[in-house]
């Protein structure tokens, strides 16, 4: 049997164990049915490893249910970063890691034939130059090294300039602080804070979604996508069944609900001439494509439909899209005015309208009225009436509530 590593080679399977553990949690070994017993235990036991003090245990008849309680606003940091730091390599990685920038620190511009005697004369460490040539190439692709051909002459070097900048420039650092904590791919911030060993002491967030951190990767490939202007091809998992699944789309913009935290990408699928929205959570792998055609006019058009958008769906089922939902309610005057003015500032522009006293009507057209079904619900017992364009609403809502006249047993004629 093999011992255990802390290591990952594949990141987007730990990224599932982590995001199950974090965000749904309370589930024993034997409810994860997706993997086997032995990776349970591996992604458990690299979790406590990484967030030991945030990993809570709770024992029940049939196991022990692990879960991670992390208290945003009192934190310094994400503590999902940990995990972005972690990643496998060999013997020679490790060493040659150290060696070719401890030799490169001066700023020298080297060959990686005079790397390879350096590392020899410098370090009494010998390597063949094909492998230093390839450390030094897969550098120069993540930003570590910079290369640069001088003639039939290739050579490498560091630009430290923005270290020394960092570090110099103290109104940076509390920059950088802040933005790991508040900003998109913040695990940039929090690389540059501990190179320039400083650590945030200054700020909070009260409402910070740390799993945030796990979907960065597929984040910055759409954000690189959309700054190209290309298609992109989406493998991703159903978060109900795990179904896999692919789509090709335009990526035009990243919704995110400032209610749950949750983040979506809005894309144009040209097969059937509609806009959708994917969970960023579901997305494992993302494709870059062919260039976009017409790519302004797409987001000038997103931007008119927007405005007929109560959450993220377009999916009405309306001939012509759009739905138009007609609620009306008993508000008694003037003691309940608040909430005709609740309807006017959570309605996302629907209009309100007195129809006589101690009545007031909202309406609204938007694309899928399924998602207005939760606000809708919590005016319930002031609901004189409900219609809907789109039939299966009304049907559901009054469904709901012989649904709940059952539970609490109460006479739904009274």
């Amino acid at each position: 049997m093999s011992d255990f590593q802390e290591l990952v080679k594949s990141f987007s399977k730990t990224r599932e164990y982590v995001r199950d553990f974090f965000v749904y949690g309370f589930k024993t070994r034997d409810e994860f049915t997706g993997k086997s017993p032995r990776t349970y235990d591996n992604e458990r036991r690299r979790l406590e490893s990484w967030l030991g003090e945030h990993v809570r245990k709770d024992h029940v008849s049939n196991g022990c249910n692990i879960s991670l309680a992390i208290d945003s606003n009192l934190l310094d940091t994400n503590p999902l970063f940990r995990v972005w730091k972690t990643k496998s390599f060999t013997d020679n990685d490790i060493v040659l890691h150290f060696l070719i920038l401890d030799l490169l620190q001066d700023g020298a511009e080297l060959t990686v034939e005079e790397i390879t005697s350096g590392l020899l004369e410098e370090y009494e460490a010998l390597f063949d130059i094909q492998t230093v040539r390839r450390k030094c190439n897969a550098y120069e692709k993540e930003g570590l090294l910079k290369k640069k051909k001088s003639g039939k002459t290739v050579v490498f070097s560091i630009d430290n300039s923005l270290a020394h900048w960092i570090k110099s420039n103290e109104g940076m650092l509390d920059a950088l602080a802040f933005y790991q904590m508040a900003g998109n791919l913040g695990i940039i911030g929090n690389y540059l804070s501990e190179q320039s060993d400083h650590h945030n002491q200054t700020f909070r967030v009260k409402h910070s979604f740390c799993v945030h951190t796990l979907e960065e990767e597929i984040l910055f490939a759409l954000l690189d996508a959309m700054n190209r202007k290309t298609d992109v091809r989406l493998e991703m998992k159903s978060s109900k069944n795990g179904a896999l699944n692919t789509a090709d789309c335009t990526p035009l913009q990243i919704f995110t609900s400032t209610r749950s935290g949750r983040r979506f990408l809005c894309g144009y699928v040209k097969k059937s001439r509609r806009f959708t929205c994917y969970r960023l959570d579901t997305v494992k792998i993302v494709t870059p494509s062919d260039p976009s055609e017409g790519y302004e006019e797409l987001l000038a058009q997103l931007g008119r439909n927007r405005c007929y958008l109560w959450g993220v769906s377009f999916q009405g089922n309306s001939q012509h899209h759009l739905n138009k939902l007609t609620m009306t309610i008993q508000a008694l005057e003037p003691s309940e005015q608040y909430i005709v003015e609740r309807l006017k500032r959570e309605g996302r522009g629907g209009t309100v309208t007195r129809i006589k006293r101690n009545v007031y009507q909202y309406e609204i057209e938007v694309f899928d009225c399924n998602e207005i079904l939760p606000w809708i619900r919590t005016f319930t017992g002031r609901i004189l009436s409900l219609e809907c364009t789109d039939r299966s609403v009304e049907k559901r809502f009054y469904r709901d509530l012989q649904t709940m006249y059952r539970i609490y047993q109460i006479d739904g004629n009274t």
